[in-house]
């Protein structure tokens, strides 16, 4: 079971790291006045919002296992499940962050259109 957790978090916190780099490399900022090209960015950045909400949601529910854990557990587990809850919300917070700020650059982006 706790091989489970842990696994999950890397998994988690591996794909939240591998979406944040994959944005941030393959941004292209070119020519404002081209439409198309700002189309494609914009609908990237959708994209990358709509990842970052699944995987925000996905923290959440894994957050909410170790929580429903923590009452179902003995005393020697339980130091181990409260510091697993303190990684998965610090990548939510994270998460949460990165959030914000790609629905900030959509909203800019549509404005400008």
């Amino acid at each position: 079971m706790r091989i489970t957790i842990i696994a999950l978090i890397i998994v988690v916190v591996g794909g939240s790291i591998f979406a944040a780099f994959g944005y941030f490399t393959n941004q292209e900022l070119g020519d404002i006045a081209e439409l198309p090209e700002i189309k494609s960015q914009y609908e990237k950045l959708e994209n990358y919002k709509i990842e970052l909400e699944k995987i925000n949601q996905n923290n959440q529910k894994i957050l909410t296992d170790l929580e429903s854990q923590i009452t179902n557990s003995d005393d020697e587990n339980l130091a181990k499940i409260n510091e697993e809850i303190e990684v998965i919300k610090r990548v939510i917070n994270e998460n949460k962050k990165e959030l914000e700020q790609v629905i900030e650059k959509l909203s800019e982006m549509e404005s400008d259109q």
